[in-house]
């Protein structure tokens, strides 16, 4: 049975225009006067609160409102330990994105103990109205509501930017593409280079700002001179983490370690970009934040952190996928035996190395190889052993921000997800394809789950040098697909495979491993 989206096609066909960006100012409004809006709606821009849409989400009860401190302190000397990465002694102005999060909330706070002219900014956008709008309730009104509080405090101008049409055509629409193609795309890292400090930065950019903050944790450092190269290092959230006094190298034993450095998902701004950005909790762990969130009595100090796809927030990824590509059956065969094993809703749901999702008995069950041309998966069992590991890719898309790539290629270290974890590489050059400039990474250690789209993030004596897309992976020991498990997903009639064979148990089972035809 298939069933694949009808509504992807049509808008892609047709041209979509995007205006400049739209910037309304809070200060003369209640956190209620602003509706949570349905597809299609829009705000006013004069000062005074617009009527509500006629198509407006009800809004939360009053028993919902964050709590509003009692006092503000202005104790800012116990700040002073906390000032290191937010430029104190200068008198700056100063773009801060206030997402209504305790980390952005602190990052604006700490710019104010530093003496700086600040204006904050939230940044808002919702889904295109060919596609319904399924959050259950306001996905941005509880954050208004916190940003407001957080901004009140320090009498602080706060503002709203519509980048909805910049997101959608930036961000939403090449990660459709990405997943329809079989690769796995990296949202945080597109919205924080074409949206946060993209758009947005167009957006603002007569206005005289000297940089653009926000609440990541990665440490910039700038150049005296106007044209030196700034410097994107690592947090020092991170730092203690390090291995001796270089960086912390890959291990089994890292499983449970969390860190907050977000210099992974910052690899692929540009210099320019770098230049105009500051990172106030560059130079604090998640734990003085906390801190800090509770000496200045902020609303949102226990507020748990966000854990979904950027700017989506409580949104399932595999909700995010059914509403935006839907759902096409495809079948799932042992990659060693050929066996036909079930069913799955379509080969973009999943990536290389997954194992939630598949449904399967017996397991853990792995995909190990995706077949996009016939929609099928290949999983296996064995996923983990050793003769069937990667360390070889290959990425594209290069970004340096030095603006060409690394002198002592043999001494760097790479990350290709985001985590506490690091390998050692080396870099050469590898072939192009359509005339792009590419490179074949070899990591020190084995990965199992390199997956096209991702992003390969490089560093060096904790500087992050750059980054670049995975391409493809590959090397002698790339994962074996039987000659059946191939012939059987070229099969154009799958209904006569019938019913999937009765999985048994892995441990009473005697695989047998065909031939490999990679």
């Amino acid at each position: 049975m298939r069933r694949a989206a009808a509504t992807l096609p049509r808008l892609l066909a047709r041209p979509i225009v995007f205006p400049r960006p739209r910037l309304i100012s809070l200060p003369p409004l209640s956190p209620r006067s602003l509706p949570c809006l349905r597809l299609g709606s829009s705000l006013s821009l004069s000062s005074s609160p617009p009527p509500p849409p006629v198509d407006t989400v009800a809004p939360l009860p009053t028993s919902w409102d964050p709590p509003r401190p009692s006092s503000v302190s202005h104790a800012y000397a116990d700040l002073e330990p906390y000032l290191g990465c937010s430029m104190p002694g200068k008198r700056l102005k100063v773009a801060v994105l206030l997402s209504g999060g305790v980390d952005s909330s602190v990052a604006l706070r700490l710019l104010h103990a530093a003496g700086h002219d600040i204006t904050a900014f939230y940044l808002k956008i919702w889904f295109q109205e060919d596609f319904e709008n399924f959050w259950s309730e306001c996905p941005w009104d509880e954050d208004l509501k916190y940003a407001t509080i957080v901004c009140d405090q320090v009498d602080v101008q706060f503002e709203v930017v519509h980048l909805t049409d910049e997101y959608w055509k930036n961000v939403v629409s090449h990660i459709i593409n990405e997943y329809r193609s079989g690769r796995t795309p990296n949202p945080d890292v597109l919205c924080n280079t074409r949206v946060k400090f993209g758009a947005f930065l167009e957006a603002i950019g007569s206005r005289g700002f000297d940089y653009v903050a926000s609440g990541h944790y990665a440490h910039v450092i700038h150049s005296s001179s106007k044209d030196g190269l700034s410097i994107l290092k690592l947090s020092k959230d991170m730092v203690p983490f390090c291995n001796s006094c270089s960086v912390l190298v890959q291990g089994t034993n890292l499983i449970d370690v969390v860190v907050k450095d977000q210099t992974y998902f910052l690899s692929h701004l540009s210099q320019s970009q770098l230049k105009k950005l500051l990172f106030p909790l560059g130079c604090i762990t998640k734990e003085e934040v906390r801190s800090i969130a509770s000496l200045m009595d902020l609303p949102n100090k226990d507020r748990k952190d966000s854990q979904g796809i950027c700017f989506l927030g409580k949104v399932k990824f595999s909700e995010f996928v059914a509403k935006h590509i839907g759902e096409m059956e495809g079948i799932m065969l042992e990659a060693e035996t050929g066996d036909y094993l079930g069913k799955h809703r379509g080969f973009w749901f999943y990536t290389i190395g997954q194992r939630q999702g598949l449904r399967l008995p017996g397991g853990p069950w792995y995909v190990v190889e995706k077949d996009v041309q016939n929609n099928v998966l290949f999983v296996s069992r064995n996923y983990f052993s050793l003769d069937k590991r990667r360390r070889i890719f290959r990425v594209g898309s290069l970004n340096w921000f030095s603006g060409s790539s690394p002198i002592n290629v043999e001494q760097l270290q790479c990350k290709v997800r985001h985590g506490p974890g690091f390998y050692e590489c080396s870099i050469t050059s590898g072939s192009g394809i359509s005339d792009e400039e590419s490179l074949v990474v070899h990591l020190s250690e084995d990965d199992q789950g390199l997956a096209a789209g991702q992003f390969a993030a490089f560093y060096c004596n904790k500087v992050c040098v750059g980054s670049g897309v995975i391409l493809d992976s590959w090397d002698e020991k790339c994962f074996p697909i039987c000659s059946k498990a191939l012939e059987i997903s070229r099969m154009e009639d799958k209904s006569k495979l019938g019913k999937p064979v009765r999985i048994i148990n892995l441990e009473t089972s005697k695989t047998t491993i065909c031939r490999s035809e990679h």
